[in-house]
C-alpha cells in the first residue's frame, strides 16, 4: 500500500445470510450487501459515498473500521488490517455515525470529552488544546457544561464530531453526519471539516443523502448501488453525466389547450404542463433548441423562456434510477446508463 493512500479496497465483499420461513420449512437466503468493490482514497481527500438506502455504503464503512469482517477481498486503512489491527486502527481514525452516540446521555459534554481523553490516553496538554480549538471552531463553548440529553440535535452532532477528533485521527469516517441538522449547525460542521482537511491534512470519507454536503465538501464522489461501484469521479465528472440534456421552461401569454403539448420533435419530451407553463426536456444530441422552439410557437405566443442545466440533485437521482433499471434488466447498459463496474 502506497504511503499516500489512506484506504485501499481490492475486490472487497460482504455477504449476509438470513433465515426465512418457519419450523422445518426455514431456508437460508444469501444477500450480497457489498459485491467486489475496488477503490482507493488518497490521503487528504474528502470523498463522498453516495447511494440509495441499502446500497452498501454503511456496510463498507463498517468493514473499513473493523466492525464487520469481509467475506471476500481485502481492505487496508492507513496501512493497517482493520480486523487484525483494530486497536491500533482505532487510535488513528475517528468515526461519527449519525444514529449512534459516543457521548454519555446524562453527563455534560465536557465530562464525556474527559472520559474519551482517558480512554484514548492522550496527553493532558494535547487534549486541552484540541478541546479548545474544536469547541471554538464548532461554536460549542456555551454548551460544554450542558448534559447531552438537553442539547439540540445540531449541538449534539457537533459534540459527536469533537468527540471523534479528540485523539487527533488522520482519517475520519462520517455516516450521515448532517441528517436532520438546521442550516446553522450544517454550516458549522461544513466549515470545521474543511478546516480539518486544509489545516491538519485529515482524510474524510462521508456517506450522505444531502447533496449540499457533496457540493460544499467533496473532491470526489463514489456512487454505490446494489453493493457495487456505479461511478467514481470528481464533481465535474458527475455533472458531465448530464451530457447534452437541457430543460426548457416555456411560459405562454395565455392558457393553451391541454391536448396540444404532445408535440413530435425527436429528442424532446414534455415533462410537465400547467396552465400557461410547459416544461420540456431536450437532448441536444438529437435536436436543437431553436427547432424545439419553432415547434412550441405552434402552441401559442411565448411570453418567457428559461433554459436550465441539470443540477447535481437531478443527475444523482437519474443515476439511482438508471442503475436500478439496468439491474432489473429493464434497459440496456449504454451511454446514459451506468454499468456495474463503471469507475471501479
Amino acid at each position: 500500500m502506497r504511503s499516500d493512500v489512506a484506504i485501499e479496497m481490492v475486490d472487497l465483499g460482504r455477504r449476509f445470510v438470513r433465515k426465512t420461513g418457519r419450523g422445518i420449512h426455514r431456508t437460508r437466503v444469501s444477500l450480497e450487501a457489498v459485491d467486489t468493490i475496488s477503490l482507493t482514497v488518497d490521503r487528504g481527500e474528502i470523498v463522498g459515498w453516495l447511494g440509495p438506502n441499502g446500497a452498501g455504503k454503511s456496510t463498507t464503512i463498517k468493514m473499513c473500521t473493523g466492525i464487520l469482517v469481509p467475506t471476500r477481498g481485502t481492505v487496508r486503512v492507513v496501512g493497517l488490517d482493520p480486523v487484525r489491527q483494530r486497536r491500533e486502527l482505532a487510535a488513528r481514525i475517528g468515526v461519527v455515525f449519525g444514529q449512534r452516540s459516543q457521548l454519555w446521555w446524562d453527563l455534560p459534554l465536557t465530562d464525556s470529552f474527559e472520559l474519551l481523553h482517558r480512554i484514548h490516553r492522550t496527553s493532558r496538554l494535547e487534549y486541552q488544546r484540541r478541546v479548545d480549538e474544536l469547541t471554538e471552531l464548532l461554536e460549542l463553548g456555551p454548551q460544554l457544561d450542558v448534559p447531552v440529553r438537553q442539547l439540540s440535535l445540531g449541538q449534539r452532532m457537533r459534540g459527536e464530531l469533537v468527540a471523534a477528533l479528540l485523539h487527533g485521527p488522520e482519517l475520519l469516517f462520517l455516516d450521515e453526519p448532517t441528517i436532520g441538522l438546521d442550516v446553522v449547525s450544517k454550516h458549522a460542521m461544513h466549515q470545521a471539516l474543511l478546516d480539518l482537511r486544509s489545516n491538519h491534512g485529515v482524510t474524510i470519507v462521508l456517506t450522505t443523502h444531502d447533496l449540499g454536503d457533496v457540493r460544499k465538501l467533496c473532491d470526489r464522489v463514489t456512487v454505490i448501488d446494489h453493493g457495487r461501484i456505479a461511478l467514481s469521479t470528481d464533481l465535474e465528472g458527475l455533472l458531465a453525466r448530464a451530457g447534452s440534456r437541457r430543460t426548457l421552461v416555456v411560459t405562454f401569454d395565455e392558457l393553451i389547450d391541454p391536448q396540444k403539448p404532445a408535440f413530435g420533435v425527436r429528442g424532446a419530451e414534455q415533462l410537465s404542463f400547467a396552465g400557461t407553463q410547459l416544461t420540456v426536456g431536450v437532448d441536444l444530441s438529437l435536436t436543437t433548441i431553436p427547432l424545439v422552439l419553432e415547434e412550441l410557437t405552434r402552441l401559442g405566443t411565448i411570453a418567457d423562456l428559461a433554459v436550465e442545466e441539470r443540477d447535481i440533485e437531478t443527475v444523482v437521482r437519474d443515476l439511482y434510477r438508471d442503475t436500478a433499471a439496468a439491474a432489473a434488466g429493464q434497459v440496456p447498459a449504454g451511454p446514459n446508463t451506468i454499468g456495474p463496474n463503471d469507475g471501479a
